[in-house]
């Protein structure tokens, strides 16, 4: 084995390694004075005072808490720091690791409750913004909400009061939705308790939010519309996979496995069209969607084109999904979802123009594995996602205590294995891979990708039934064409938690745990049975 001192991973050939700090140390007193001042009252002993707040002398700290410093197994990810005394107390009890269910909502309830005079209408009118962004974001009262919609933007509604449409103004040549209060708007069309009438006219049906062309339909089981997004940052545009209007899932619970392979569909459909173009191969039928079995020998050709030798312009795909909608009252955004479940993809070419200097790649978060993975293989001389599946299975717990559970496996089936990841890099860190080596989807055959699709939607329903609102999951994939080079496909499930948004600590890649891994794991097997249906 050749030096591996800077090689930065947990993962080894042996299973994974990892840091303990045990910290004693002194601190010198450098300060002048004392500013004792009296906190309050304190019960049964008079005033209380912050005496204990200017010692006298330096402060000794013997055996302060343990610290666990896990390397990510990329090293690109940063590392993860775990102290023991907050992961203690979730090891005596792991079905602990949940979020409470936000309380219900109702400001037509207190009004009732008041009885104030006035319209319901006239009342909310006069609410400081701030107030009405809070009642958009989290009222589970339909009557707020449809107060709420009504003053934010202009209905045409039916003689029995349905909603219609909206009512729209000329604009540059186009139309525009008249709408009054535009953050109040989009508040209001992510709230799960808004009424469907209501959620399809704003923003649902197709045409609602503007021009963008529906280029692919799933309707067999479900209804997935996709949406080519021509105003995007990457070049060639993205699309998106929706749930139609008709077919309205906002919250996973409602997301069944016939939605979930829609969604995917639509992204293996439209990345294998695109590669048969780009390898010379027949096009497709226009306005034809593929079936599964059409999907799956359009993808054996592609692999067959590959083996002859064609270079695809294109050989990366992109694929993510945001699920979920957070918006504090002062409008600062917290996710970037919006409106219903859907799932966004594009793909990369293997190379562009550059100005000033050597040649550039286009960027895909997938070259950052197979740049580490062939270091690791350099040293180590194995492959890093062998040792790691085995790492996984093989895995002790980070406290070294044998009497408690050690898996860290979530869920699994012959071609894939859930697991958190020995550093997770959000609080609630799941990960995806094949246990075969699979590195895009274009290596991915049909059994595979049903088992990924089944194993998504496993990960985010588990996540959900721990009180995850929003999640981010990116596909880390191998450049297609590529060659064997041991890289697998990795999914990675990413919870916002709501006592940890982020700050400088996670700007330096430095993640703050408080539980081991191990007792999460846990934590979402007591769930997967519960999402097993």
């Amino acid at each position: 084995m050749k030096n591996d001192e800077h090689l930065n991973t947990c993962v080894t050939p042996q299973g994974f390694r990892y840091g303990i700090h045990k910290p004693s140390y002194r601190v010198a007193n450098l300060r002048r004075k004392d500013y004792i001042q009296a906190l309050g009252r304190i019960e049964g002993d008079g005033s209380l005072y912050n005496e204990r707040n200017f010692p006298a002398a330096e402060v000794a700290v013997d055996e302060a808490d343990w610290i666990y410093e896990i390397p990510n197994p990329l090293p690109f990810r940063g590392r993860t720091y775990i102290s023991r005394s907050w992961a203690e107390n979730i090891a005596a009890d792991p079905k602990a690791i949940k979020l409470p269910e936000p309380p219900a909502a109702s400001m037509s309830e207190f009004l009732d409750k008041w009885g104030r005079d006035g319209s319901r209408e006239e009342i909310f009118k006069e609410l400081p913004p701030p107030v009405l962004l809070s009642l958009a974001a989290n009222s589970t009262d339909k009557r707020d909400l449809i107060v709420l919609a009504r003053l934010c933007c202009a209905f045409v509604f039916a003689a029995d009061g349905r909603p219609l449409g909206l009512q729209y103004r000329r604009r540059n040549g186009g139309s525009q939705a008249i709408i009054h209060h535009h953050d109040l708007f989009k508040i209001l069309v992510n709230n799960y308790y808004l009424p469907d009438a209501y959620k399809e006219v704003m923003v649902l049906r197709p045409g609602a939010q503007g021009g963008s062309e529906i280029v692919g339909e799933v309707t067999d089981g479900s209804h997935v519309f996709e949406y080519l997004r021509r105003n995007s940052y990457i070049a060639g545009g993205h699309y998106a996979a929706n749930m139609a209007n008709d077919a309205i899932r906002y919250h996973i619970r409602d997301l069944s496995r016939d939605d979930i392979r829609a969604l995917r569909h639509i992204y293996y459909q439209r990345s294998y069209v695109r590669l048969s173009a780009e390898l010379g191969m027949p096009a497709v039928k226009n306005r034809q969607p593929l079936t599964t079995a059409e999907l799956e020998a359009l993808r054996q050709g592609i692999q067959q084109r590959l083996r002859e030798g064609v270079v695809p312009t294109l050989n990366a795909t992109i694929w993510g999904w945001n699920y979920g909608y957070g918006c504090a009252s002062d409008n600062y955004r917290l996710h970037a979802s919006h409106q219903m479940i859907h799932q966004q993809f594009s793909m990369l070419p293997g190379e562009m123009e550059t100005v000033g200097g050597p040649a550039l790649r286009p960027y895909g978060c997938g070259d950052l594995i197979a740049e580490f993975t062939g270091r690791y293989q350099a040293v180590y001389g194995s492959s890093f996602f062998d040792d790691y599946y085995q790492a996984v299975r093989r895995n002790s717990r980070l406290d070294g205590r044998p009497e408690l559970d050690n898996s860290l496996i979530v869920y699994e089936d012959d071609r894939v294995i859930l697991f958190v990841p020995k550093a997770q890099t959000s609080q609630w860190e799941l990960q995806l891979m094949p246990v075969t080596e699979a590195g895009n989807i274009v290596e991915a055959d049909q059994d595979l990708r049903e088992s990924i699709d089944t194993a998504i939607l496993t990960a985010m329903r588990i996540l959900t039934k721990m009180g995850a609102k929003m999640i981010t999951v990116i596909e880390y994939s191998k450049r297609i064409g590529s060659g064997a080079s041991g890289q697998r496909l990795l999914y990675s499930f990413l919870p916002k938690h709501p006592q940890a948004p982020g700050a400088f600590s996670e700007a330096q890649l430095r993640w703050i745990n408080g539980h081991y891994p191990e007792d999460f794991a846990q934590a979402c097997r007591s769930k997967s049975r519960a999402s097993d249906t």
